[in-house]
């Protein structure tokens, strides 16, 4: 019961996921991302341990339809699952499980890949993509939650969300983006809300993981403020 915007930056590399569900707490059990590695999402009834699994065949070596394969033979459950596998080369999978409700569905793009299950409808798919594609210059993270709105705005899926979460990794070790609202009546609006403020320090917290010399976050800002 979720909706997933998955993305691929061709030019950087970079690698996100931004993702909305009837459950709780959603960033903790769909998205997994690598730098230089992959991003992974496990969705339906979803299993945080699979993300893992994926990612460590990635690591040897395979492609975004052989770790697909692969997970699908370790898992006595896999028709219960969707999964989505975007690698760093920018092959891109997904599989629909048989046991998955509908609407259960995904689009595979150039560098993206919207998927979903208990969807109001395939229209859903559509806007997530359209909404995405629409600013291709943008950051990655804007069009991702561009995406998942879109995908709200559509209808999104039977029930309602309740948790949200957006995650984006760079060529470094640590996220560059890491939000969720883990439980909330409206998660993707809340999500914009506390995206749209912590969205400008981005440029510090990455400098800070690096640099411990840094200034204060609010001195940062003004001075920030005060160039433009």
């Amino acid at each position: 019961m979720t909706f997933t915007i998955m993305g691929r930056c061709k030019e950087s590399g970079r690698l996100g996921i931004a993702t909305a569900t009837n459950a709780l707490a959603v960033g903790v059990r769909v998205p997994f991302i690598r730098p230089r590695v992959g991003a992974v999402s496990i969705m339906a009834i979803a299993d945080p341990r699979l993300g893992d699994t994926a990612m460590r065949f990635l690591e040897l070596g395979y492609k975004a339809p052989r770790v697909i394969d692969a997970v699908v033979a370790g898992d006595p459950y896999a028709e219960y699952r969707q999964l989505g596998v975007i690698d760093d080369d920018g092959f891109i999978a997904c599989r629909n499980g048989a046991e998955n409700r509908d609407y259960t569905g995904y689009h595979i793009g150039d560098s993206h890949l919207a998927l979903g299950n208990a969807l109001k409808g395939e229209h859903v798919l559509s806007a997530i993509e359209e909404a995405y594609l629409a600013s291709p210059d943008d950051p990655l993270e804007d069009r991702l939650m561009r995406g998942i709105e879109a995908g709200r705005d559509a209808g999104g899926q039977h029930g309602g969300q309740r948790s949200a979460a957006i995650l984006v990794y760079g060529d470094k070790e640590f996220s560059e983006v890491n939000l969720r609202v883990d439980i909330h009546d409206e998660p993707v609006g809340e999500l914009r809300r506390v995206y749209d403020i912590y969205k400008p320090t981005v440029p510090y917290y990455n400098w800070r993981l690096v640099d411990a010399r840094v200034p204060r976050l609010d001195d940062w800002l003004a001075e920030q403020q005060s160039k433009e």
